[in-house]
């Protein structure tokens, strides 16, 4: 398919947002009272139940396990041979990873399945911690149970349970958001790496003894361990990386995503893998914007409830902003492009229904990988040094093409 066609593919995706896929768009729910209850909440959700999930080594508390390899992996990544074009990697990761009423989360689980992809939940671990226990949270600089998001009623906290180990079964990563995501002068940008290990130790925690901390019994263990599945992380507000940075390169972690990069083959700081968002063209301006829900919606309407009249105009805003910026890679230096989302309806759930659109149209051409952030440094550390070298260096397509280009290595 030449550039032309592709661009016509995409922008065709980009026009027809406005109509089938507002039909099966994620609906918001009522929200119930939380639950007194220290069994399963009156909300139910579906899943599987200790008596449908086989023998398994428990860990702990029993609320983890150790249920063998992940399911729904690719095939272990090669390291590109001379002359071959590498893929076009496409992140997509959500931030908090919560599942409230409007159950997003296990929806855009349907979604990935439906384009074979792996994603990324930044889990948020104080949404694994109910109210009544929020005592146990001692964030840094901030005072015992604070929490700039608050804390879910019981039966979110069982839903995003149930749904993290579904999702990982899946064949999607968690990865954290950390816990109560302060932001601003006081905030993360404050902390020093002690402080960051701190929160790292107690987002291991809340996830590790969820079992202990809700008290529910009628839940399967997580079907993995987070002390070896948590290898990367971003950052509240995308603020404090240079510190956090210095915390996971001790703790060994794989990756951070913690800031905006430029859109360029990653290079690791501090030891990590920086896997930073970076900006994209945003359709009838001048600017750039940072690949994320939160940022289109700040430049186009300033609020999470901006007018219902520019919404449909917005939404095809957001899929241009995606497919320009997936494009500028695709026909360019391959760079692999992260989107950053959250579970919410800001501006009627515009950003999420613009998500699945661009995923729609990215998923067909060619090479297109829709990969978890651990599945991308799978491939990044299987390749030479020499190549990698070539890539980070490219600010667009190779002047010989492919085949030449990496020919030289």
């Amino acid at each position: 398919m030449t550039q032309i066609s592709r661009r016509a593919a995409l922008a065709a995706a980009a026009v027809g947002t406005g109509g089938a896929l507002a039909a099966c768009a994620p609906r918001e729910r009522a929200a119930g009272p939380a639950a007194s209850s220290s069994k399963r909440p009156s909300t139910a959700t579906t899943g599987a139940t200790p008596s449908s999930t086989p023998a398994v080594r428990l860990i702990g508390d029993g609320s983890m396990s150790d249920t063998g390899p992940q399911p729904h992996q690719p095939p272990r990544p090669h390291a590109l041979r001379p002359g071959e074009r590498p893929p076009q990697f496409v992140v997509i990761s959500w931030d908090g990873g919560g599942q409230t009423g409007a159950r997003l989360n296990s929806y855009f689980q349907d979604v990935a399945r439906r384009y074979h992809a792996s994603m990324t939940y930044f889990l948020s671990a104080i949404y694994f911690l109910p109210r009544a226990r929020k005592d146990l949270y001692h964030p840094p600089r901030h005072r015992v149970g604070a929490s700039d998001i608050g804390y879910f009623p019981d039966e979110y906290v069982h839903a995003t349970i149930e749904q993290t180990g579904k999702a990982w079964l899946a064949g999607h990563e968690i990865a954290t958001h950390f816990n109560g995501h302060f932001c601003g002068p006081t905030g993360v940008s404050q902390w020093s790496p002690q402080d960051w290990k701190s929160e790292i130790d107690q987002v291991h925690r809340f996830v590790a003894q969820w079992r202990t901390n809700t008290g529910f019994t009628d839940l399967p263990a997580l079907p993995f361990d987070y002390t070896t599945e948590l290898v990367g992380g971003r950052a509240p507000c995308l603020e404090g990386a240079d510190n956090l940075r210095l915390a996971a390169a001790e703790l060994g972690w794989r990756y951070d995503s913690s800031a905006t990069r430029t859109a360029t083959w990653p290079t690791r700081t501090a030891g990590p893998w920086d896997l930073s968002m970076q900006p994209i063209p945003l359709p009838g301006t001048r600017n750039g914007v940072i690949a994320m829900d939160y940022n289109l919606m700040a430049n186009q309407s300033g609020s999470p409830n901006g007018d219902p009249a520019m919404r449909a105009t917005w939404k095809r805003q957001a899929v241009e902003a995606y497919a320009a910026g997936f494009l500028r890679a695709y026909d360019g230096n391959r760079a692999p492009l992260v989107i950053g989302n959250h579970f919410e309806r800001w501006n009627g759930g515009i950003y999420m229904e613009a998500v699945e659109a661009a995923m729609a149209a990215m998923a067909q051409q060619p090479d297109t990988r829709f990969v978890s952030f651990r599945q991308l440094c799978d491939w990044l550390d299987v390749q030479s040094p020499a190549v990698l070298q070539r890539l980070q260096v490219l600010q667009g397509a190779p002047a010989g093409g492919w085949d030449e280009y990496l020919q030289l290595v």
